[in-house]
């Protein structure tokens, strides 16, 4: 089914407190356009208010989980990506299979576990492509900082063995077999405590250090909740009334 923000260009689907988001533009490579970032925002909005108590993250087709930034019309990756531009305290699983690409490499960083299949190849073209947007960075929190700098720099394929290996990778799975392996995960996950889940990844999340455009990603989020605050719009009315403020807190 469609995602929250109405779009087929991400899916949504729920499954016995698992909710399964899928980036579907699978003639494209599932790649990142404005469709899709919009698509991922409303499915981790969805996610955050649902009964849901893990969300698996994969890509539509064998092709690609996602080819990257779609470079005809790249979107702001900061605003939809869990942790920076959203807030997601419940478990992430990233389900890869095919290429996996750029942007989507931060999305699977920002996950919790991730699952590929043994053809996946993991790839950051960056520092070939003459660009960046600086969110891979924290990259080197999560894998050994040689490790890290060789893949974002030398910008060459990462395999899935060698994923597994440094520890971006859980688990390496045959072909076609990743969904139901994140799926095997994802339905232990939903029988256990959700408040000590929450709790668990709240603490990692302030354990593990944070890129300069990671931290630039929350205060955004943070600056951009305020300023379409009732208690900004409240404020602005207030001043110009000249009366005392009546603030909600919303």
């Amino acid at each position: 089914m469609p995602d929250a923000g109405g779009s087929d260009a991400v899916l949504y689907e729920s499954r016995d407190r698992v909710a399964i988001i899928t980036i579907n533009r699978p003639e494209k490579a599932n790649a990142l356009n404005e469709a899709v970032a919009v698509g991922l925002a409303a499915a981790f909005r969805r996610f955050n208010a649902a009964d849901d108590r893990v969300a698996i993250i994969t890509g539509a087709g064998a092709k690609a989980f996602s080819g990257g930034a779609d470079l005809d019309a790249p979107p702001e990756l900061r605003r939809f990506m869990p942790g920076v531009g959203i807030e997601v305290e419940k478990p992430l699983i990233a389900a890869v299979s095919g290429w996996c690409v750029g942007g989507a490499v931060v999305l699977v960083q920002m996950c919790d576990l991730c699952v590929a299949t043994e053809g996946a190849r993991f790839i950051y073209p960056e520092a070939k492509l003459g660009f960046t947007g600086g969110l891979i960075s924290s990259l080197a929190a999560r894998i050994p900082h040689k490790v890290a700098m060789e893949f974002l720099l030398l910008g060459e394929t990462m395999t899935a063995a060698r994923a597994y290996e440094v520890g971006f990778v859980n688990r390496v799975v045959p072909e076609g077999q990743h969904v139901a392996a994140a799926e095997e995960w994802a339905r232990k996950l939903a029988g256990m405590a959700p408040m000590v889940l929450t709790t668990l990844k709240r603490f990692v999340g302030e354990v593990i250090p944070k890129g300069p455009t990671e931290r630039a990603g929350r205060a955004l989020r943070d600056t951009e909740a305020v300023w379409g605050s009732d208690d900004f719009r409240e404020g602005l009315a207030a001043f110009r009334a000249k009366r005392p403020p009546d603030y909600s807190g919303r």
